[in-house]
Formats: C-alpha cells, sequence, structure tokens
C-alpha cells in the first residue's frame, strides 16, 4: 500500500499548495462566459471521482518496494512540472480561463517545451496514480482527466488568440506542441 499512501499525500500537498498559492495573481480583464467551461469541468471532476473514488486493484499492494518508489517520484515529477509552469507564469496564471492584466504570451521556461505544462503535469501525475492504482476505473479517471484538461487547453488556446491577437498567439502554437513534449 507504500505507493498510494505516499502518492494520495502528494496529491493533498499539491492540492493545498495550488489553491493557498491563487492569492498571487493579476487582476482579471476578460473571460469566457461561464457556461464554455462547463464541458471541462465536468470531465475533469468525473475522471478525479473515478481516480480517486475507486478502491485500489490486487496489483496496487503488490509492488515491489522499488516500483512504489518509483511511482511517487514520477508523481512528485508532474507536480513539480506543473509548479515550475505556475511560479514560471507568475501573476498572469488563473485557475479559470481568463485574460490577466498585462497579459502577452509566455514561451519561455517549461512553456518552450508544451503550450500548457500545468495540465501536462497533472495529466503526468493522474495516469502515473492510475498505473499505482492498477484498476480499469482509475485508468478511465485519468483518461477522462486528461480529456477535460485537453478541453480547457483548445478553449483558452481559442480565447488567447481572441484576446492577444492571432498573429502572436498563432506563431507560438506552431512552434510549440499542446501537451506532450517533442511531438
Amino acid at each position: 500500500m507504500f505507493p498510494l499512501q505516499a502518492i494520495y499525500t502528494g496529491w493533498g500537498v499539491f492540492a493545498l499548495s495550488w489553491f493557498a498559492a491563487a492569492a498571487w495573481s493579476a487582476r482579471t480583464e476578460t473571460r469566457p462566459a461561464a457556461f464554455r467551461s462547463l464541458n471541462y469541468y465536468v470531465f475533469v471532476v468525473a475522471g478525479a471521482a473515478m481516480l480517486f473514488g475507486s478502491p485500489p486493484g490486487p496489483g496496487a499492494f503488490t509492488w515491489p518496494h522499488w516500483a512504489g518508489e518509483l511511482l511517487f517520484a514520477l508523481t512528485i515529477t508532474g507536480f513539480l512540472f506543473a509548479w515550475w509552469a505556475r511560479i514560471h507564469l507568475g501573476s498572469l496564471w488563473s485557475s479559470y480561463v481568463s485574460k490577466k492584466e498585462g497579459h502577452h504570451v509566455i514561451d519561455t521556461g517549461p512553456y518552450r517545451l508544451v503550450r500548457h505544462p500545468i495540465y501536462t503535469g497533472i495529466i503526468f501525475s493522474a495516469v502515473v496514480t492510475a498505473v499505482a492504482k492498477a484498476t480499469p476505473i482509475a485508468f478511465i479517471g485519468a483518461a477522462f482527466g486528461a480529456f477535460g484538461w485537453y478541453l480547457k487547453a483548445r478553449l483558452e488556446e481559442r480565447f488567447l488568440r481572441e484576446e492577444l491577437g492571432s498573429d502572436a498567439y498563432g506563431a507560438y502554437a506552431k512552434r510549440v506542441p499542446m501537451l506532450v513534449p517533442f511531438l
């Protein structure tokens, strides 16, 4: 049971620190209508419910110690990647798709690897968590969550093209992959 307890603790620390850091965000200038965000929320919440609400499979109890440590380390790696992106984004970060005061295209740090490194880190950690749980429901939950983050990324990209200009964001989108580095 080692990897799951450690992984769940990692998720808890990540979530608490993430929400606590919300205070350091610039003033929002605009955001899309709330109904446009509903579809990705449904998938992310349903995915999280399946990933964390389902009991672990028998395989979750038989991980060798080294494999449990590796799964925990990989989960934390996803969180660190997301945090690197959030710190790099600074006050332009928002939990909602929005345009912040002074918003511009960020294409350095983790944003030179993928356009949505926060989502990439969270998706990576969710997939590793599903591997640690070793159940079909956990994998389906990770897939639902990944699809929800993909939908949010698409909404964000349409919104940023409208708000920042197709030239600025479009040029960035041509150079850098959306969620998976080096694709």
